[in-house]
């Protein structure tokens, strides 16, 4: 029992950095948390003398059950569809500390939506060895490819992810002007406001899970001009948005008497916002920890 019971102890030390994996690999909150419960089953039924490294032990597990779930899920993309990431949402003023450890080294949506449409191997490769350091030769084992294979999936991935969120704003508090201004101008109505603060190339993603699309929404757009007049179609929901952290990053909840019924998710570059990225999905708005709101509704009407 004292063995279990040490067992146990350095297995939650690791799960911070364990869902951190996960939560890069799967961009799912929920599937990240089962894929580390996987690999607590697995530690259970491995004699703990045999394992010489637990922490690595344990990430080569988790990137394994990961890279299995990765695969199934390209298998079934046709009927699954497009889906955007979980976001991890914190209230305007600072992160958990349990999201911390998740949201390390700027994982923001853009960049969970780039690894998303990366090939599993190629994701998996960049993700542990450009985000957790992993030596090439213990990533080609997981993949089951040797390690100059590894080193050219990593450089892939590399060269795909490379611009897309190392250009966008880190600064939260410079970030939040610019949100509040699309705000503002949402709010109004304002359809030259909302170009003054749209990217020319703004992309914009709706991810509304299975709920019929109505009312004139999009699911992706490109374009400030369209991305503006999706905005003012909405203006009637943006009294109701509320500012919050998306990734560590200045975003919008918008919850109508508390009930959410949208995150939204900004990449600012230059002063301008170049990607949108919204869950309106109701089935995961309720998965996800929101209790910050605590019911209050702060729109304006």
């Amino acid at each position: 029992m004292e063995d279990f019971d040490f067992l146990a102890a350095r297995f939650e030390d690791s799960r911070p950095h364990l869902r951190a994996v996960a939560y890069r690999m799967l961009g799912s909150l929920t599937q990240a948390d089962e894929a580390v419960q996987d690999a607590w089953f697995r530690l259970h039924d491995t004699r703990a003398d045999e394992v010489d490294n637990l922490v690595a032990w344990l990430t080569t597990v988790v990137a394994r059950v990961c890279l299995d779930r990765l695969r199934a899920r390209t298998a079934h993309a046709a009927v699954c569809g497009t889906r955007l990431p979980d976001p991890v949402v914190d209230p305007a003023d600072g992160v958990e500390p349990e999201h911390e450890a998740l949201l390390a080294d700027s994982v923001g949506l853009a960049l969970l939506v780039v690894l998303d449409s990366l090939a599993p191997a190629e994701r998996l490769a960049f993700v542990l060895h450009d985000m957790f350091a992993m030596p090439l030769d213990e990533v080609a084992a997981v993949v089951d490819r040797s390690p100059a294979e590894a080193r050219r999936l990593a450089a892939s991935a590399r060269r795909r992810v490379q611009g897309t969120a190392a250009a966008a704003e880190p600064d939260a508090a410079a970030q939040r002007p610019v949100v509040d201004a699309f705000l503002a101008a949402t709010r109004a109505g304002d359809f030259a406001g909302l170009l003054a603060v749209l990217h020319p190339g703004v992309v914009l993603r709706a991810d509304y899970g299975t709920v019929p699309v109505v009312g004139g929404a999009t699911r992706e757009l490109h374009g400030a001009d369209d991305v503006a007049a999706q905005a003012v179609t909405f203006a009637r929901f943006a009294g109701y948005a509320q500012p919050a952290l998306v990734n560590g990053t200045a975003g919008l909840v918008t919850a109508p008497d508390g009930r959410p019924m949208a995150v939204m998710g900004f990449t600012i570059t230059d002063g301008r916002i170049t990607e949108i990225n919204i869950l309106a999905d109701p089935v995961r708005l309720r998965g996800l920890d929101l209790d910050f709101l605590d019911g209050v509704d702060h729109g304006v009407r």
